[in-house]
């Protein structure tokens, strides 16, 4: 049955007749809808001009640049990037998000040690690069490689969790668009990150606020590094094939 519903998702489409993917774009009010539109408004842009500072920023002992390689500004050359993410790495042997990339792509052409993640640095060049993408389609890669990843996500997305007993899937897709404690509870896409959310005051990665949700329903965190969160990473991008890449995003 799982397999059949990955088929179907990346047809482009649900199994059983579910409704497509839609952003939580759709279930904000509408100021915050035009916070997010406006990039004068946006608080996410800060960031973004942090990251494009550091996008030409000679590091490590290569002491070479993004823009080395990669050209003067990312509009260009990661046009589309972000939307491909996670994927799978050759060389690593294993599942990478977006993050994880610009780390390794850190230690392996720079010669420089990874920013810590969801540090200040490591967010901004991460919305740099996925503002690269914003409008453009989520289009998770037909890789074979990324099917066990995919699939593990998907047990852990429906697996019922912590004292409260609940599962990704009991509030993101059951109760989507339902309301809890005032607030509209979101179908779960991921399309937006690195989100600002106002929760936060902050921008902030995927890997947070799923170990946010977690806290919630009283569970153990996973390790913002571990298999068990690319792979969940990796299942909601399934979910999300065709949304509209929105980075930086806005969030309550």
């Amino acid at each position: 049955m799982r397999h059949l519903l990955a088929l179907a998702l990346l047809a482009g489409g649900a199994a059983g007749g579910a409704e497509p993917a839609r952003s939580g774009f759709d279930f904000m009010s509408r100021p915050l809808q035009a916070m997010q539109r406006d990039d004068t408004l946006n608080p996410g842009m800060l960031w973004v001009q942090d990251g494009l500072a550091r996008w030409s920023q000679s590091a490590g002992t290569a002491g070479k640049s993004c823009a080395d390689c990669h050209g003067a500004t990312p509009d260009v050359a990661m046009r589309g990037v972000a939307a491909r993410y996670p994927a799978w790495d050759e060389t690593a042997g294993t599942v990478l998000n977006l993050a994880d990339r610009i780390a390794l792509c850190r230690r392996r052409h720079q010669h420089a040690e990874p920013w810590e993640p969801d540090s200040e640095p490591a967010l901004g060049l991460a919305a740099a690069v996925a503002l690269a993408s914003r409008g453009l389609q989520v289009v998770p890669p037909a890789d074979p490689r990324l099917d066990a990843a995919r699939s593990a996500g998907e047990r852990l997305w429906r697996q019922r969790i912590g004292q409260l007993d609940l599962a990704c899937a009991d509030c993101h897709d059951r109760l989507a668009g339902r309301r809890l404690g005032g607030s509209v509870i979101p179908p779960g896409s991921a399309n937006g990150y690195p989100t600002y959310r106002l929760e936060w005051q902050a921008l902030g990665s995927l890997a947070r606020r799923i170990r946010n949700c977690m806290t919630g329903v009283r569970a153990e965190p996973l390790a913002p590094d571990s298999a068990e969160l690319r792979a969940l990473e990796a299942y909601l991008a399934l979910r999300d094939r065709g949304l509209a890449m929105e980075s930086p995003a806005v969030r309550p």
